[in-house]
């Protein structure tokens, strides 16, 4: 290669690099993004990423009253749409992105086999009552601040007490409903 051909590469490499350069300049003079207020998209279920720790919500009523009318085939329908995605509710199934929830009525909070609990739930001793189902499915991090789960809650309590009720029947021998 004789030095005109190399000249002549080195100089569109230079001229490319100007160009590249000067679109920039001339795009940086034009375009004048602005930042979105809110998300663009809603995920339902999913919180908005935040910094500061969430807001104690008010103490929620007792779920026996809501219990005595819920609809477990509605809470079924429920769980399908809202944590199959990250739940089994089979026995023996094991754990998806979240713990299996098969038994979870009155079973020890942070002890499901094959799944590795946050800090925040390890540090609430106690059984999975249904008073502590209805405050965890109403907002779990306020129940237990820094778990891992990203679910927002159920904000409706007739939507969470079918819930909990589907949850109840999935046992070998469902714990009592609360009177």
């Amino acid at each position: 290669m004789d030095s005109m051909e190399l000249n002549k590469i080195v100089g569109a490499v230079l001229v490319a690099g100007i160009a590249f350069n000067l679109m920039g300049f001339i795009a940086d003079k034009t375009v004048h993004p602005t930042h979105l207020e809110k998300t663009a998209i809603k995920i339902e279920g999913v919180a908005a990423p935040t910094q500061a720790a969430p807001e104690a919500p008010a103490p929620l009523p007792p779920i026996a009253p809501l219990m005595a009318k819920a609809d477990p085939a509605a809470g079924a329908a429920d769980v399908k749409k809202l944590c199959a995605v990250c739940h089994n509710f089979v026995e023996g199934a094991g754990a998806k992105v979240g713990p299996d929830l098969y038994g979870v009525v009155m079973r020890d909070r942070a002890s499901a086999p094959g799944f590795e609990y946050s800090d925040a739930l390890k540090s609430k001793p106690g059984k999975w009552t249904y008073d502590d189902l209805n405050a965890w499915l109403s907002h779990p991090a306020a129940f237990a601040h820094g778990t891992k789960m990203a679910f927002i809650g159920i904000d409706d309590p007739k939507e969470r007490a079918d819930v909990i009720d589907y949850l109840h029947t999935l046992a070998a021998t469902p714990v009592p409903l609360p009177k």
